[in-house]
């Protein structure tokens, strides 16, 4: 990666959860806002709107406050007597009082005429669209239309949209936001909905140069047409056809270029293989429908292909020809159950076990690795998959096994996520 030049560090990192708090309305300002670390959740945004309820007036006088509260009253007197605060950082986090609106999360019930009007007050007296900070100083920038948007790691509880997400997205826009905004994708690429992506299709994802902030940071931040392919790769990867077919159409997809080199032997990892080897054979047909090479895989990919497809007839052609391949792929993908259980695909993870994969190996159940973070019934118990959890537990899994990342049981996990039915299975496997 490309090094960022101290100065632009320096300009625009900021840490939210070492932020500080001086009065009232920095406090509000501290609880209100996501700030994309561990403090998000509701209970925080409680405590905002009990500060706002003791202290009615804390938006005069104050443009930050104003614009998280969509005060639009209070907004225009400042204005008025100053219309350079719409482009002011300060509160807590030394945010534009734009970036206080997107990331505002203390009022569901905000108004959808309170928030655009706020927006259009703040753009009218100069804001810029594309504000945003660097986050830890990383280089993917947390933008206005990234706070609009929402959503994350934390999930859609504890970092939620925009109460009036597209509407506002949409506005900043047309106002000149870049739509090809990185941690945007990033936050929203792990939940299934797809209304922001069609959104910034249509307002060009994928072309440009990257706007100011690609000016700002150079190489370290991924070019438009790079954001496009990695979100197509994991569209791919996680069987979200519909955002694949949103995405193969654009113009900086390129089909019959490989994804990358993606093993240590720097093989080409072209788009139908990942398809077939991450266990969603029916995207390889579209995908070569659509201009991608057939797929041609390696006996080795082929058995993982076969295999998380549950493919008994193929999977015995390969074995007929290669009766070494179990071997080698238990060697090189100790946890390939943890993947089939990612993707719910209980045959799968029975025709493994079947062929002497370990049903309690830790791998990764995000992406496709090994790395040994958790076991196929973590995932089950998180996911509340009581299918999968009752054939996990049948195979053989083990109930009382930690994972590697958090030294949690599976109980543990169910319990964390309120996956109650789940829980109440594993619960009775507690000695």
């Amino acid at each position: 990666m490309a090094d960022v030049s101290p100065h632009v560090l320096e300009r625009y990192s900021r840490v939210p959860e070492q932020a500080t708090a001086d009065g009232p309305a920095d406090e509000f300002l501290h609880l209100a806002c996501l700030t994309y670390s561990d403090m998000d959740n509701p209970e925080r945004w409680a405590r905002a709107r009990e500060i706002l309820r003791a202290s009615p007036g804390l938006a005069e006088g104050n443009v930050h406050v104003a614009a998280a509260t969509a005060g639009t009253g209070a907004l225009r007197r400042v204005l008025a007597g100053d219309p350079e605060a719409a482009s002011r950082e300060g509160g807590p986090f030394r945010w534009t009082p734009l970036c206080y609106l997107a990331y505002a999360r203390h009022d569901p019930d905000i108004t959808l005429p309170a928030v655009l009007q706020a927006a259009r007050l703040l753009l009218g007296a100069g804001a810029d669209p594309n504000a945003g900070y660097l986050w830890h100083g990383l280089p993917t920038p947390f933008t206005v239309l990234t706070g609009a948007f929402g959503e994350g790691e934390l999930g859609p509880v504890r970092q939620p949209r925009h109460p009036h997400s597209l509407a506002l997205a949409r506005l900043l826009l047309e106002a000149g936001a870049d739509p090809n905004d990185g941690q945007a994708l990033y936050n929203r690429m792990f939940q299934p909905g797809n209304d922001h992506l069609k959104l910034l299709i249509e307002f060009g994802l994928g072309n440009g140069d990257g706007g100011p902030w690609r000016q700002r940071l150079g190489d370290a931040l991924d070019t438009p047409a790079g954001m496009v392919r990695g979100a197509l790769a994991w569209a791919i990867t996680h069987g979200m056809t519909e955002r694949v077919q949103l995405l193969v159409p654009l113009p900086a997809i390129d089909l019959t270029v490989p994804w990358g080199r993606g093993d240590p032997a720097g093989r080409e990892v072209t788009w139908t293989a990942m398809a077939a080897t991450t266990g969603h054979r029916d995207l390889v047909d579209y995908l070569v429908t659509h201009g991608a090479p057939p797929c041609v895989l390696a006996p080795a990919d082929a058995f993982v292909a076969a295999a998380l497809a549950a493919d008994r007839g193929w999977l015995g052609e390969l074995l007929a020809r290669n009766p070494g391949l179990p071997d080698e792929v238990r060697a090189a993908r100790p946890a390939l159950v943890t993947w089939a259980a990612a993707i719910g695909a209980i045959p799968a993870v029975e025709l493994l076990v079947e062929l002497g994969f370990d049903v309690n190996a830790m791998g990764r159940t995000d992406i496709p690795s090994d790395q040994p973070w958790q076991t196929a019934l973590h995932e089950a118990a998180g996911d509340g998959n009581l299918e999968l959890a009752a054939a996990l537990l049948r195979l053989g899994a083990d109930p009382g096994i930690r994972d590697a990342r958090f030294d949690g049981t599976p109980l543990g996990w169910a319990r964390h996520f309120g996956q109650h039915a789940v829980a109440a299975l594993l619960a009775g496997y507690q000695r």
